[in-house]
């Protein structure tokens, strides 16, 4: 059996790995629950991010970052697409390059174990620095995934057995998220 391996990405872009965010950042970096990632499958849509060390914020950037799930201190800009194209047109946008990371949509193609084939599902704004681009197929691990669709969710339900069921209550319990 041939070894899985994320995308391999120009000048130093590589996936983030939600797992490793989440432990350093605690709440402040979410990732779905590891029951809800290990269901994900074929046409399901993923968020990952990609990102590189090669690059720096720009003197023209923004002190403060105006998003409104951080509003902190701006120390690595990210391009976050909020939906996938195949959901929501977007008009094309043309920006300069900048080296920042990008945040975007992923369907799933494939799943082999942890692995995950899946064609980007967004026009990306960074193609020229990481040559990644809405349709390319790409390969990444569960630990990649930083969201999964809401459309997804009751499906993802569905296809837990009940001690899977058990575990991600309890979990969500504990998140705040239900009584």
């Amino acid at each position: 059996m041939t070894e899985q391996r994320p995308a391999q990405l120009a000048n130093g872009y590589e996936l983030v790995d939600g797992v490793q965010m989440h432990a350093e950042q605690g709440d402040r970096f979410q990732i779905p629950h590891s029951t809800m990632k290990r269901h994900v499958g074929v046409g399901d849509l993923v968020e990952v991010r990609i990102d590189s060390p090669r690059f720096s914020i720009h003197p023209d950037a923004p002190v403060q970052c105006e998003c409104p799930q951080c509003n902190e201190a701006t120390t690595k800009p990210v391009i976050c697409h909020e939906e996938p194209a195949s959901l929501v047109t977007v008009p094309t946008q043309s920006t300069p390059a900048r080296g920042w990371g990008e945040q975007f949509w992923v369907k799933i193609t494939n799943r082999a174990g942890e692995w995950l084939t899946g064609v980007v599902d967004n026009p990306l704004q960074e193609t020229k620095l990481h040559e990644l681009d809405l349709g390319d197929r790409m390969s990444l691990h569960e630990n990649h995934v930083l969201a999964i669709h809401r459309i997804h969710h009751n499906d993802l339900l569905l296809r837990m057995n009940e001690e899977e069921l058990i575990t991600f209550g309890q979990w969500l319990h504990d998140q705040g998220l239900i009584p």
